[in-house]
């Protein structure tokens, strides 16, 4: 039986995002190990319930900023450890953190003659990002790349980018559609928007956008406050479902505008696809993606939306057609994102149409296919 450890440096991320890809690796014949920082939860997360699945669980002190030095040391020392004594067979590694402190502990454990895969949700360096991540993440990415078998990236321009990095000897080069969405999950059913509403408190002639997704910086939750303080209009509500320590900034920021009425931040929902439902449209106006699963799942729950101008978004937004682009920091671009959409009801529903099409293909049997290639070739043997 081989043995794979799967690292991530959000320890909700297994539960949240690659609990198929433990499927296919339990198919597969394999025992399955998790390091992660539990205590630090991003994302809602039941031991238990991983444990049962026979999950074998692992705390590092893996921290999400480089900056943290002592406690990404002890998580390097933590993870070569894990190697060493579990005699792991295949490293899958997450998160930019998550990726460089396990390549780095499979490296300097070469003697196990580990097999190496690093998903690269979205690297910190692309077109139109600071200088300071090119001359930081890229010469990393770069580097560490010498020690993957197997590179996967989920969307076009990482993967293009990617394409200058020399791998291990024999090693692959993979493009998935995202982590997969089970997009019949988000169709719309029949009576559920006044259900929702009603259970809401969100009036039928209020037009109600919303948000899911990490309350921090990157997600730029801030501009559509800024956009519907600008537009002045009562009849716009506008909710997030979502955790993070932005959370109160946002609240003393709607007070502030004026707005602290038409605002309401629902924490962490396991209702997603319900939630959904009686949304008029999505705004997604992060700063930085790497796809963006949370827009996809609006659209395959036929919700316009709209977005920032970003790498993940380029994979399947289409100015006018999808919804609307608008630059990343600009309030005007955004006010008259809504203002547009709010005003053409007939435009939202085709929109919607088209949205629902274009989320068929990140569809959670299109990444599973890939993966579980990716899995067989990679468990066949030890890669030198």
């Amino acid at each position: 039986m081989k043995k794979v450890l799967i690292v991530t440096t959000i320890s909700g991320f297994l539960a949240q995002f690659e609990m198929n890809d433990v499927d296919i690796l339990k198919d597969l014949g394999c025992e399955i190990h998790y390091a992660s920082n539990f205590r630090n939860p991003v994302y809602e997360s039941d031991c238990g319930e991983l444990k049962r699945k026979e999950i074998k669980l692992y705390q590092i002190d893996i921290e999400k900023s480089p900056g943290h030095l002592a406690h990404n040391i002890k998580a390097f020392c933590q993870i070569c450890k894990l190697i060493r004594t579990e005699r792991i067979d295949l490293l899958h590694c997450h998160n930019p953190l998550g990726g460089v402190l396990g390549r780095l502990a499979a490296f300097f454990c070469r003697e196990q003659k580990v097999c190496v895969i690093y998903t690269a949700h979205g690297f910190h360096f692309y077109r139109g990002a600071p200088l300071v991540n090119w001359l930081f993440y890229f010469p990393v990415e770069a580097l560490l790349a010498r020690f993957t078998d197997c590179l996967i990236t989920i969307n076009k321009e990482d993967y293009k980018r990617s394409s200058s990095f020399r791998l291990k000897e024999g090693g692959l080069r993979v493009q998935i559609p995202g982590v997969g969405v089970r997009t019949q999950r988000f169709c719309r059913a029949a009576g559920s928007r006044k259900e929702m509403r009603d259970r809401l408190g969100i009036k039928e002639d209020v037009f109600y956008i919303l948000s899911v997704g990490e309350l921090n910086r990157n997600k730029n939750h801030e501009v559509i406050l800024r956009a519907i303080a600008k537009l002045g209009n009562p009849r716009i509500h506008y909710g997030i479902c979502g955790s993070g320590k932005r959370g109160g900034y946002l609240g003393r920021l709607a007070e502030e505008l004026g707005i602290s009425s038409q605002f309401t931040m629902f924490g962490f929902r396991r209702d997603i696809p319900d939630m959904l439902q009686c949304a008029d449209c999505f705004a997604f106006p992060s700063k930085r993606e790497g796809l963006g699963i949370a827009a996809i799942e609006a659209m395959a729950g036929g919700i316009p939306l709209i977005t920032s101008r970003c790498r993940g978004t380029r994979e399947y937004m289409e100015d006018g057609v999808t919804g609307y682009v608008c630059q990343g920091g600009s309030v005007d671009e955004y006010a008259q994102a809504i203002s547009r959409m709010m005003a053409d009801a007939e435009g939202r529903q085709k929109m919607g149409r088209i949205c629902m099409e274009r989320a068929r293909k990140f569809d959670l049997t299109e990444t599973d296919k890939i993966m579980r290639r990716v899995y067989r070739r990679m468990t066949e043997g030890k890669q030198g």
